[in-house]
């Protein structure tokens, strides 16, 4: 059962996302002193006493602008409201009322959803009651004075929220595979997002940088439940200032980290950028598992030969990711979107698979067979006595062999191809290591001394 979510709401700069990361105890919500950094809708998981619940933070509603963004926001907050148990309403206790919290308080009296109020920055507590006294001109019910960013209040806040949940404890289950959606800005990964949510889950917009939290969005999809990581677009560390969007791409690369497997959206109108190859790096360096989406088909002139042509010139500039299924995709309109998750799927199970030792020495054996290991011009030669898979996500193997001094990266691109052609893995990076009898030797003498030092 979905846990209850919690609709965080109010005009810009009040501290939404400050109460955001104190009632989920995180940092995950980007807070900086420039109004309208949040602009999509995203979510955090929060608990207090028995209850469990998701935490929904929204854009800053302006109610008489239409410029940029706004009416987006506004969208937002709608959908953030419209699958809410409650909305904790935010005011700035040291800016007293103002005409945009009127237009908000009447908004939401026409929701039909339950309404806490909140009067954020009263971080004297005996001033405290006395500026939130001047809110109850709303007509949204009792004022609560809170500081987010102290904590002061939010405890009797929380107490009030979960008297509006439904007694419902989430069931046990398999952890939701995590599912990042990477790529430079504007090359679709939003809409691409809404295309496999079937909902304007986030704001598409031709201008640059408008993706800045990293959003999350669970579905379930190929008999899992997903949780997609849409990021801000990545761009050269240099061309980016200190402020929202710093903090978006770091959010960016962290989701990469936590996730299982990575979207990489490429442009088709681009092709493969500088930067995308630096991003086709950072995920083979992190060991994720990888889907690579090449968007905006809809847009290129094609003939027959186009696709084939087009895959071969990317995967060359890709071949950090030579391993990663290729898809190309129009999210606009929604060819072959659909496609994502068996591919997705298939790469996460990849991941995660491991082989038996025998089947792995089997395939070394073939591999000797085609080809034998150098020699040097002294005459000594590369041997390999067995290997053995020694992790997952990624998989990793160990190849114990008589000195790894003797394998040049040559032989030991050969036998990696050998592992892929003859153990699969397709859409997850894999790992060798080139373990020698000095290694083995020193690691044996050092287990014999830890004994007798017992």
């Amino acid at each position: 059962m979905p846990l209850p979510v919690v609709a965080i709401i109010g005009r810009p700069n009040v501290g939404k996302s400050t109460l955001v990361n104190r009632l989920c105890q995180s940092r995950e919500a980007i807070v900086h002193d420039q109004p309208g950094v949040t602009r999509d809708r995203t979510y955090q998981e929060g608990f207090w006493a028995d209850r469990t619940f998701r935490v929904v933070d929204t854009g800053g509603l302006v109610f008489d602008d239409d410029s940029e963004f706004l009416p987006e926001i506004r969208e937002q907050a709608n959908l953030a409201l419209a699958e809410a148990a409650v909305a904790v309403v935010i005011v700035d206790g040291q800016q007293g009322l103002m005409a945009a919290d009127q237009s908000i308080a009447e908004w939401l009296r026409g929701q039909g959803v339950p309404v806490l109020l909140a009067v954020n920055k009263c971080e004297s507590p005996d001033q405290g009651l006395s500026m939130a006294a001047e809110f109850w001109g709303l007509g949204l019910g009792e004022p609560h004075p809170i500081s987010a960013i102290h904590g002061a209040g939010t405890g009797d806040l929380l107490d009030r929220v979960i008297s509006f949940l439904p007694a419902t404890a989430e069931e046990e289950g398999e952890e939701p595979v995590q599912l990042a959606i990477i790529g430079r800005p504007n090359v679709g990964k939003s809409s691409l997002l809404n295309a496999v949510c079937g909902e304007n889950r986030a704001i598409v917009s031709p201008i640059r940088g408008t993706t800045r939290d990293t959003i999350d969005t669970t579905i379930e999809r190929e008999g899992l439940t997903w949780k997609l990581l849409d990021t801000a677009g990545i761009r050269r560390r240099r061309s980016v200032d200190y402020g929202p969007e710093y903090f978006g791409i770091n959010r960016s690369f962290k989701a990469i980290e936590r996730s299982d497997v990575c979207v990489l959206v490429i442009d088709a109108l681009d092709g493969v950028t500088e930067q995308d190859q630096r991003l086709a790096g950072r995920i083979e360096e992190e060991g994720r598992a990888c889907v690579v989406v090449v968007n905006k088909w809809d847009v290129i002139e094609k003939d027959s030969h186009t696709l084939p042509a087009m895959e071969k010139e990317l995967r060359a500039k890709l071949y950090f990711l030579d391993w990663a299924p290729m898809l190309f995709t129009s999210a606009l309109t929604g060819q072959r979107v659909s496609a994502i998750f068996p591919l997705a799927k298939l790469a996460v199970e990849q991941h995660r698979r491991r082989v038996t030792t025998s089947v792995v020495n089997e395939v070394l054996e073939e591999a000797l067979r085609w080809r034998s290991p150098p020699t040097t011009r002294g005459g000594r030669q590369g041997r390999i006595y067995y290997g053995t898979q020694v992790a997952t996500r990624p998989p990793s193997f160990t190849l114990f062999v008589n000195d790894p001094k003797l394998f040049g990266e040559t032989y030991r691109r050969y036998v990696e191809r050998q592992i892929r052609e003859g153990l699969g893995f397709e859409g997850s990076p894999i790992r060798l290591f080139w373990r020698g009898k000095q290694q083995r030797d020193a690691e044996k003498e050092l287990a014999r001394s830890t004994s007798r030092g017992r």
